[in-house]
């Protein structure tokens, strides 16, 4: 099972991904119609845009106690 961590982690490596490879994108595409061209920059930010989207939604859902990290020794019980 994947940590929430893990899985934000993964998100934003591949967002970061998606962002440096639009600058790649025009090149890949340029022997393309005007119409594919298009095409393809629209289905690049639409990933991107869903990509941003699930990372908010992982960051919204994340458990808010930072105060007790995982793997913390427990106080006895009295």
């Amino acid at each position: 099972m994947l940590t929430d961590d893990f899985r934000i982690a993964r998100v934003q490596r591949s967002l970061r991904w998606f962002e440096q490879d639009i600058a790649l994108l025009d090149m890949r595409v340029k022997e393309l119609s005007p119409e594919r061209q298009a095409s393809a920059r629209k289905f690049a930010t639409a990933v991107i845009d869903q990509t941003r989207s699930e990372l908010e939604r992982l960051l919204r859902e994340r458990p808010c106690d930072v105060s007790d990290p995982p793997g913390s020794p427990c106080e006895p019980a009295d």
